[in-house]
């Protein structure tokens, strides 16, 4: 229970890491004018401020970790590509629509691998780490492509249909979604955790 406990908090340490980019990011849109920037141009203020923001964030992750995660990779490379594009072509739809990109590219490739080429991409890439039965990983799998369909959608809807203000207070208040589905996640795979593998923590979304 005490090494369980550890990696929770190890876990939620993670979670709250990944939580300051966005943090920092509604900070600076909705505090643009303290800067003397107008409405119009808080989101290009902003855009910067999530891009610096998550490269202290891997480079923070890292010196705990002392690795980089497949997922962290692929995060940091979207925020820096589409934010540099938003920033060059002045075009906000590219850093609004890169989360619908990348969890839309995340759920097609675990539903493709696990349906179509009948492999879980999830126990390839933690298997080492987690002792699961085949069964739970399968169900992990499942409910990581209807958590990232879900996200995609909900960011492409929002960003389709609601004003640039209200997509940035999802941005903030949509946080909610991942904190859900890591506790879900955490408690359905505890009972699985067996003396060294509960020193590990579970997939962080």
């Amino acid at each position: 229970m005490h090494e369980l406990g550890l990696a929770t908090l190890h876990a939620r340490m993670k979670t709250l890491l990944d939580f300051i980019p966005i943090l920092l990011f509604f900070a600076a849109y909705k505090l643009h004018d303290w800067f003397g920037i107008s409405k119009d141009e808080a989101i290009y203020f902003a855009t910067p401020v999530l891009m610096a923001a998550t490269v202290a964030q891997m480079a923070i992750i890292y010196w705990i970790d002392k690795k980089l995660t497949t997922m962290h990779k692929i995060t940091l490379g979207m925020i820096l590509v589409f934010g540099t594009i938003t920033l060059v072509l002045h075009d906000k739809r590219f850093i609004m629509w890169k989360p619908t990109v990348l969890y839309a590219g995340m759920a097609i490739a675990l539903a493709v691998a696990v349906w179509g080429m009948k492999h879980n991409f999830l126990k390839s890439m933690l298997g080492s780490q987690l002792e699961l039965p085949d069964a739970v990983w399968h169900k992990l799998n499942i409910a990581w492509i209807a958590y990232t369909a879900f996200m995609a959608i909900s960011n492409g809807y929002v960003a389709a249909y609601f004003s640039e203000d209200a997509w940035a207070n999802f941005k903030l208040w949509g946080y909610v979604f991942p904190l859900a589905f890591l506790i879900g996640q955490g408690l359905y795979i505890s009972p699985y955790l067996k003396g060294d593998d509960s020193k590990q923590d579970p997939p962080t979304p």
